[in-house]
């Protein structure tokens, strides 16, 4: 993050919960309780193909009374990496159909999607957000 950064205008757009397994270890609770005190106007929590910390983040965030963004990451195939967020209730139904479909498509407890399945399950009214792989940053 950029220095003399207005946190009270900042969101996190990616944040991954314990919920993403061997991922992340905070619950998403926790990470509500951390933004609202480090005066973030908002928190997407977007935990990799599933919206299972969202029922605990959202609980906290009417408490904090911070926004809570509903999303989720998603490495496809080639691996290309996408994290979606929910804008209304409509792209909210698109991304849990988009999640619905992705893990139908694979054994239990994993996910499957390529880009020709995102392309004909696509969530046209919710956001995309690229993750550049991290091997392509230089130090």
């Amino acid at each position: 993050m950029p220095m003399n950064v207005n946190l009270s205008t900042y969101a996190e757009l990616h944040c991954l919960s314990n919920f993403s397994f061997l991922q992340a270890a905070s619950f998403p609770e926790e990470l509500v309780i951390q933004a609202a005190e480090l005066g973030y106007e908002a928190l997407a929590i977007t935990d990799e193909c599933s919206l299972s910390g969202i029922v605990r983040a959202h609980s906290q965030a009417k408490i904090s009374k911070i926004k809570l963004i509903i999303g989720s990451e998603f490495r496809l195939q080639d691996g290309l990496r996408v994290v979606i967020l929910a804008v209304d209730r409509l792209s909210y139904g698109q991304l849990s159909h988009l999640i619905t479909v992705a893990r139908r498509e694979a054994k239990k407890g994993e996910y499957y999607l390529d880009r020709e399945l995102l392309l004909r399950h696509k969530p046209d009214k919710c956001l995309v957000l690229w993750l550049p792989d991290s091997s392509l940053v230089t130090q």
